[in-house]
């Protein structure tokens, strides 16, 4: 019997078995994808998220961000970060990364995913793979959260993200969000010579329909070329419980609401380490409370600024209400941003 079974190999995943590990467990990953693996992101690094990395001695090329910005046509206001910069960096740099990381710790990533989950009172059986627990993270529409019977229905408005990058230097310092009547765009300096841009919206269609939504924003990167658009969502996925059994469920298979304040890398390594916590101490219920305070301060915003953001007048009321208010935009901002 082995300790530990991690189910999906995306940053949350890699995070489990990199802390497994290093407290002395055997822990094996199931990633049926090649590394490394692409996905529809932000790519902005809150603080947290790069305070985490540096504590696992994975340290990522990318571009210092200084904070936030809002945007609304000629309107704008800003955030900068506290707790040190954050890093915009690309996916795939950001998942090589944590695998070499892994390799280097030599946790086997076995290239399949998980199949079938025999829970017991000591153990899981996984695959044939008998182990004391298994870490779900096996992403946004989790197989195993949905064999655990634990998918909650969601009735909220569906929301969806796109996301390409623009050959060209940065700009900003910031991740700049732009707001439109139907979305958003997010704005994320990622590399010397590459820009990410991701969509948030309700609305579907081509991303480049998307950007004439951003006049401002088409404008400035019109002729540059542009990679290959990936999507998600949809991105509002409930979870009944995180712990069933011996089984715990950390990252985007956990639960997610919006991308909107892009806390989602932060938070996966942030639950990945409370999950081992709870597992070196064979208590999994604490994990459970540990996922509750870790996502409560994320859930109540990004809840509060969907909800505000849900009609018309309230996304046009938001930059200037923002502008106006500077202190409390400033320390939502910081709220989200500081390490957990």
């Amino acid at each position: 019997m082995i300790d530990v079974v991690v189910a999906g190999g995306g940053p949350a995943g890699l995070t489990a078995a990199l802390y497994a590990a290093r407290s002395g467990l055997e822990v094996v990953v199931y990633e049926p994808r090649p590394a490394p693996i692409d996905k529809a992101c932000g790519e902005g690094l809150m603080p947290g998220a790069v305070a985490a990395l540096t504590q696992l001695g994975v340290h990522p090329e990318g571009q210092s961000l200084r904070g936030i910005r809002y945007v609304s046509g000629s309107r704008s206001v800003g955030a900068d970060f506290r707790a040190g910069p954050g890093r915009g960096v690309r996916r795939t740099t950001l998942h090589a990364a944590l695998r070499q990381a892994v390799d280097d710790a030599g946790v086997p990533v076995v290239p399949a995913a998980v199949g079938t989950v025999v829970q017991a009172p000591d153990g899981v059986d996984v695959d044939g793979v008998r182990a004391r627990y298994l870490v779900g993270a096996d992403g946004l529409h989790s197989p195993i959260r949905r064999h655990l019977g634990l998918d909650v229905p969601v009735g909220s408005a569906r929301r969806f993200g796109l996301r390409s990058h623009v050959r060209m230097a940065p700009w900003t310092d910031y991740v700049e969000v732009h707001w439109a009547p139907a979305a958003e765009a997010y704005v994320t300096p990622v590399g010397p010579g590459l820009v990410g841009v991701a969509v948030l919206t309700r609305v579907r269609a081509q991303f480049d329909a998307h950007l004439d939504a951003f006049p401002e924003l088409r404008e400035r990167i019109a002729g540059r070329p542009m990679t290959t658009v990936r999507g998600a969502g949809p991105l509002r996925q409930r979870s009944l419980h995180r712990v069933a059994g011996r089984t715990l469920l950390v990252g985007d298979a956990a639960g997610y609401v919006d991308a909107l304040t892009g806390e989602g890398v932060a938070l996966g390594m942030a639950q990945a380490r409370a999950a081992v916590a709870a597992i070196v101490a064979d208590t999994p219920a604490r994990y459970e409370l540990a996922w509750r305070r870790l996502t409560w301060r994320y859930e109540v915003i990004t809840r509060a600024l969907v909800g505000a953001t849900s009609t018309t007048i309230g996304r046009r009321a938001l930059v200037p209400f923002a502008a106006a208010l500077p202190r409390l935009f400033g320390a939502t901002v910081n709220i989200l941003a500081r390490p957990a």
